[in-house]
């Protein structure tokens, strides 16, 4: 059986975001699945060429999801398949929402869906090494608190287990007709928390 005193202590980090990460999707319904992906397609293409129109690179655009199914419809109704392309822009730019939006409902109208949007730190590591400092540093504070309620001092640190999380501003919006296009929007902090489960011995 280990002796000792086990703790946890967690770290948390903030800073400004510096990418912009934009879910967009393009949707059509139709009486015959060729026909729902071929308009799906075309339609896709626009948006894509659009965006690329107003500086996204290749690089920063992903395909992230491609669904095509039957809708439900009520028994005696004629059947329809939905086709739907989803896309991920990816961008420094956190100020070029409205803009981008704009463009793609100029180029597909009705047929574009906005997933949602997701401002995100392209590097992590700097933080995540200053959180686990700061979570470390709580987990010594603890267990040198225990050990002295216990009448022991503490030894050294015996084993180490992290959980790593990170919170960043997210906004979902269902619909592109149901915002304005120009919507101003703000990034927040982006938070990174590390916790550490830490061992001491007693010395």
């Amino acid at each position: 059986m280990d002796t000792g005193v086990r703790v946890v202590g967690s770290g948390q980090v903030s800073t400004a975001p510096d990418v912009l990460r934009v879910s967009l999707s393009v949707e059509h319904v139709a009486a015959d699945v060729a026909t729902a992906v071929a308009q799906v397609g075309e339609r896709s293409d626009a948006a894509i060429a659009a965006l690329r129109e107003q500086g996204v690179g290749s690089s920063e655009l992903a395909t992230t999801t491609v669904n095509v199914y039957q809708e439900y419809r009520e028994p005696g109704t004629a059947a329809a398949y939905r086709a739907s392309h989803s896309i991920t822009v990816t961008t420094k730019d956190l100020t070029g929402f409205g803009r981008l939006l704009a463009a793609a409902v100029d180029a597909v109208g009705n047929s574009l869906g906005l997933q949602g949007l997701q401002f995100d730190v392209e590097d992590k590591e700097p933080l995540l090494v200053r959180a686990r400092e700061l979570a470390f540093r709580q987990a010594r504070a603890k267990a040198g608190e225990l050990a002295a309620l216990a009448g022991y001092s503490l030894g050294s640190v015996t084993s180490i287990s992290e959980t790593y999380g990170h919170t960043p501003l997210r906004e979902t919006l269902q619909s592109a007709k149901s915002f304005d296009s120009a919507i101003n929007i703000v990034p927040g902090d982006h938070t990174v928390e590390v916790s550490l489960e830490v061992q001491f011995s007693w010395a």
